[in-house]
């Protein structure tokens, strides 16, 4: 069966290309992801005109592509994993890791256009190729890091001192106002005992010179 082609396909061909397929590969896959149309008459009649717009499409979809991949080129992506006691990787970095890498930083690209001859399985620094377009290849670059490497150390909290009065002061603080306060009414009750003392001896004087003034008459 032949098909007309508007899309490229690696291993296929390429925009506007009349290709001749198998039934079965152009019904279940080229023409259901409009990757190709059949080749009628009508169809072959236009293929002038198409190729003029695949041209276009693809002039445009070139200078994207190019964008792109000078985005790609610049970027340096990190990865961290688990290690053994050895440094030898737990697991790898793949095609799907740095495909949804770079999708975090807002570059969508196919798995397919991630060449890799193998996965990559020790810590450093690595490059892996990038197909985007037959005009378009460059470079990604990227690290392995080991799990923590890249983690700044938490800061240490300051240890909270608290300083502590001498039980010996506590207690003078405690006590020194009640001696106080009982030396204070202990010297005023020997005041008042001193009063009541020269009050008596006053009233005895008083009646010895009131016997003698009796004892002249």
């Amino acid at each position: 069966m032949k098909v007309i082609l508007t899309e490229n396909i690696d291993k296929v061909g390429v925009k506007g290309d009349v290709i001749n397929v198998k039934r079965g590969f152009a019904r279940n896959y080229l023409v259901p992801r409009n990757f190709a149309i059949y080749a009628t008459p009508i169809n072959v009649k236009k293929l002038d005109s198409l190729k003029q717009q695949f041209a276009k499409e693809e002039s445009k979809q070139l200078e994207h592509l190019k964008k792109i991949g000078e985005q790609i080129s610049a970027l340096k992506l990190s990865f961290t994993r688990k290690v053994d006691e050895h440094e030898n990787l737990y697991g790898s970095v793949s095609e799907i890791d740095i495909m949804h890498e770079l999708k975090e930083k807002n570059i969508d690209i196919p798995k397919i256009s991630i060449l890799m001859e193998k996965h990559v399985k020790q810590l450093g620094e690595f490059e892996v190729a990038i197909r985007l377009h037959k005009d378009v290849n460059v470079t990604v670059h990227g690290t392995v890091l080991k799990e923590g490497a890249d983690l700044a150390a938490a800061p240490v909290k300051p240890a909270v001192v608290v300083v502590e009065e001498p039980v010996e002061a506590i207690v003078e603080e405690a006590v020194v106002p009640e001696v106080e306060a009982v030396v204070e009414e202990v010297a005023v009750e020997e005041i008042a005992e001193e009063e009541v003392v020269a009050e008596a001896a006053v009233e005895e004087v008083t009646s010895e010179e009131e016997i003698e003034d009796k004892k002249s008459e």
